[in-house]
Formats: structure tokens, sequence, C-alpha cells
């Protein structure tokens, strides 16, 4: 097995058509099919099932498809990391970024230094805290955008400022008055917010003794969002999440709760070299707060202002 029977199987798996996948290869089918037939023989089973409209995956094809972008991934990495030494502040910079963090990445910093060096470009990898977390594990990214709480251990990070989660609300479910909301006046209403965040509004209400009706979990800023611009609760979401998003119809305020503030935050691995371009991007990251040693710690014992 080899890197280009990988990449010629993904993109079989991707296009579920040999003739397509040739086409997207720049190859004629026969080649294609020949080394899908050689990794099936290596292999000792069946990659993919060929049907007169569509090639689907087997149960093993489909383990192999996720092996294989994880490998072509970080074979990228790899010859990202070593370009790096010689190109400097030029190359491709490997990203891994949630959802809501659109309101602080990119930075004005950021674009001025784009402007400084227009030979940089970017791929961002998208995906929640946890996956980003194990993208930056795998090396599949360079640095990665992330959101308290996480856990930070073996790691070097960057805290930017705390922000408050703000209260999303359709007219109908409006609760409070002015710019804020206090946990008290949640009381019994129905909540979307964060599976992450969950264990944290539980024990703020507890605190507060106040009763708690969470109506959705989800994984997502835009979920979140969603559900509340829907009229299917009151979400709770990182105030930032909100930079791009048309809230005209919803009303907006922030949470009265310290505890509840969180903060986005650049992740590392020192573990590994540091191009000068992933340097650069820590560098001008808006930070407040930083552990740059890696040290072993949990982000959600840190204080949540600086």
């Amino acid at each position: 097995m080899n890197l280009k029977q990988l990449e010629y199987f993904v993109a079989i798996a991707e296009e579920q058509q040999i003739t397509a996948a040739a086409r997207r290869l720049h190859i004629s089918q026969p080649p294609l099919s020949y080394e899908l037939a050689t990794l099936e023989r290596e292999l000792g089973c069946t990659l993919v099932k060929r049907g007169p409209r569509r090639a689907t995956l087997t149960s093993a094809g489909a383990l192999l498809y996720e092996r294989a972008l994880s490998v072509l991934a970080l074979v990228r990495a790899t010859e990202r990391e070593v370009s790096a030494f010689g190109k400097g502040l030029a190359g491709t910079l490997s990203i891994g970024m949630i959802s809501s963090c659109g309101g602080m990445v990119p930075t004005d910093e950021m674009q001025a230094f784009r402007d400084d060096y227009p030979d940089v470009s970017f791929e961002v990898h998208e995906g929640n805290t946890f996956q980003v977390l194990e993208m930056l594990e795998r090396g599949i990214i360079d640095v990665g955008v992330v959101r308290t709480p996480f856990k930070a251990d073996g790691l070097a990070w960057r805290l930017a400022d705390p922000e408050p989660l703000a209260v999303v609300m359709p007219a109908e479910l409006s609760v409070g008055d002015g710019s804020s909301v206090t946990v008290e006046e949640l009381a019994d209403q129905p909540l979307v917010l964060y599976r992450r965040f969950e264990p944290a509004v539980r024990q703020a209400f507890a605190d507060r003794a106040v009763p708690l009706f969470v109506a959705c979990l989800n994984d997502d800023a835009r979920t979140t969002f969603s559900w509340a611009r829907h009229g299917m609760g009151i979400g709770l979401l990182p105030l930032t999440a909100l930079a791009g998003a048309d809230a005209t119809d919803l009303v907006v305020r922030t949470l009265d709760c310290e505890e509840l503030d969180t903060r986005q935050a650049v992740v590392w691995n020192p573990r590994r070299h540091l191009s000068p371009l992933a340097a650069r991007f820590v560098e001008h990251f808006p930070a407040t707060d930083a552990n740059e040693a890696g040290a072993s710690v949990d982000v959600e014992q840190v204080a949540p202002r600086a």
C-alpha cells in the first residue's frame, strides 16, 4: 500500500464512481481500476462494491477511507513543516478553528500580516473543540483556535480576554430588560446550549437555586443560533459567535454571570517544531494570558479574568 493508492482510493470513495474519480485524478479509468484491484489484493478484502451507477464502500472500505484521510493530511502537514525551514515567512499555515471564533479570527493584525507577506496561504480545518485538539495531536494542523473550557494537558496556549455568553431570544421568549440578563431571569426558560457548557451552566443555576430547563443540547454555535431564531428556545452562545449572523429579528443581551464567561485560545504542540508562519500567527493572536511552556494545565481551572 502506497500514498498513490490511498489518493486514488479516496477519490473513488468521494466520487462514488470509478469514471468520475478518474476524471478528478486526470487519469484514464483502467489504471485506476488496476490500482484499486491491487490494493484489495494486498489487503485481502473487498473495499468497494461496484454497481451499475455507483461504487459504494464496504465496511473495510469505510475504515480505510477514514485512515487514508488522516494519513494524507499528515503527509501534507509534514511537507509544510519541513518546507517551512527553508521558506521562512512563506508557504501554507494550517489552522484548526471552531465555529464560534468568527468574531476574532482573522484579526486586523493578521490581515496586515497577509498584506506584508502575500505569498502566505491558509488552510483551515473546521470542527468543534475536541476535533481541533485531536487534529493538533495528530499533527494535521499547525495551530488550533479553541474555546474554554478544554483540557490543555501537554499543550502551549495563549488566552484571549474573557467574553460573556450572549442570550439570544425570539421576541416571544424575551426576558429581562436593558443590556443584560441574570441567571434568575432564565429560571424555567427553554434554553439551547453547547453540550460542553452544560456542566458549568448547571452548576451556576444550582449555586443560585434557580430551576433549569435545557430544551436542546448541541455541539455548534450555529445550531444554537438557528434553534433560537426558529423560536425553539433561548440560545446561550459566546458573544463573538454572533459576528456576521443576522440577528435583526432576535433580542440579544449578555448573560450577567461571570463564572460562565468564556475565552478563546490559540493552542499548539510544544513538542513539535513551530514554523515561522505558525509562530507569527501565535504572536498576532489577541492574548492576555499565556502558558507558552506547555505545562500540564486544565484550562477549566484558569481564572475567568486575568
